[in-house]
């Protein structure tokens, strides 16, 4: 018996089978992930490194030519170019078709760790990243409250993040601009001079001191106590009243003798404004399996309560960029254009068969086709 004539003699099975379908699709739908763009990587790989104070020249010849040195024989490498600026080393790696980027990753990672010890001291361990389309930002916004820039900065890094962190489904959360908190040192040339002190000295004597080590435990019959020793510096005071030398008839040499120390903020190194107005930027970076229009209407509700948490000090959040805005609108428009095409067809069919029932058939025949295709999209 064929498909036709089982559909034909036994239409109370086909009607059950295509309503088990058509359930099971709609379910399935339901159970989707919303997102702007498909999971893609480019087989672009790029390895960056911080070397805070260099000259470009310095950064060329002591961290890219060794970083390139070191790649330059995993295999699969297309073509390597590299950048070298003030600070930053950026060195961008394309692979050839069909070598994985996961694979590539790991087998750069192995070759830098093995020459690390050749770079510099005071350089950031390099960082190998490979482009993903799950890492774009779901949201962008702006971050402003009744605050100095120092203490907006410290609230969002120590307060905020952390809350938004543990939002469901965020996997990241990137700051951009603002104005951290930094305690400066300015030397006194000539005060250093009378003192015989140099500038190494003062830099060894504060690294050494402002340090936190573990000092062994204390125990009794029922407990035990761990005993650590602080020595960092809780204060600007704490700083300007360090030792630098201590000199053979008892007398003190302190920093504030030869420096000037006082509580400022970093160098601007990135802006961040809206419609203008300064603020801290926050990104917000879903996890790779979560769902993009879940995650930013969590994020949301959980922007609202910290207005109120936070209503002292009068925070406030505008909304640059939405993922899922452009991801519910393209959602929309297809299921707009999916209806428009079974009228449309169901029209011509009545326009040229002249018959309702025809049109009918029509009606119920293609979305009882497409909705089950959401199963295997599921699946």
């Amino acid at each position: 018996m064929s498909i036709t004539e089982i559909a034909v003699k036994r239409p109370l099975l086909i009607i059950v089978i295509f309503f088990t379908l058509i359930l099971f699709g709609f379910i399935s739908y339901q159970s989707l992930n919303y997102n702007l763009l498909p999971k893609f990587e480019a087989n672009v790989l790029s390895v960056s490194t911080v070397y805070r104070g260099a000259s470009a020249d310095e950064v060329q010849s002591s961290i890219t030519k060794p970083i390139e040195d070191a790649i330059s024989s995993v295999e699969g490498i297309d073509h390597l170019n590299s950048s070298s600026m003030e600070g930053v080393s950026v060195v961008i790696i394309q692979l050839k078709d069909g070598i994985s980027t996961v694979t590539a990753q790991l087998d750069m990672e192995r070759k830098i760790n093995k020459m690390k010890a050749s770079l510099p001291e005071e350089v950031d361990d390099p960082v190998v990243n490979r482009f993903n389309s799950e890492e774009l930002p779901v949201l962008r916004l702006s971050a402003s409250a009744n605050a100095s820039p120092t203490e907006l900065y410290d609230m969002v890094d120590q307060q905020i993040k952390p809350l938004l962190s543990n939002v469901p489904g965020v996997g990241a959360i990137n700051l951009i601009g603002g104005n951290q908190r930094e305690i400066k040192v300015e030397f006194d040339n000539d005060k250093m001079a009378s003192y015989g002190i140099t500038s190494t000295q003062i830099n060894q004597q504060i690294a050494t001191s402002n340090v936190s080590y573990p000092a062994g435990s204390v125990e009794n019959d029922s407990r035990r106590f761990t005993i650590r020793l602080d020595e960092k510096f809780k204060s600007v005071d704490d700083l300007s009243n360090l030792i630098i030398r201590q000199n053979e008839d008892g007398s003190r040499v302190f920093l504030k003798d030869v420096a000037t120390i006082f509580d400022g903020q970093a160098e601007d190194k990135m802006v961040n404004r809206i419609n203008g107005k300064p603020g801290i930027g926050i990104e917000i970076v879903k996890q790779a399996d979560a769902n993009s229009v879940s995650v930013s209407a969590l994020v949301k509700e959980k922007l609202e309560d910290l207005k109120v948490q936070f209503s002292d000090k009068k925070l406030d959040f505008e909304i640059a960029v939405d993922q899922s805005l452009y991801t519910l609108a393209s959602a929309d428009a297809v299921m707009h254009d999916l209806l428009l095409a079974v009228i449309i067809v169901a029209f011509v069919m009545l326009l040229f068969l002249h018959s309702v029932k025809s049109s009918f058939f029509v009606l119920v025949a293609l979305p009882s086709a497409m909705i089950p295709t959401f199963i295997m999209m599921y699946a």
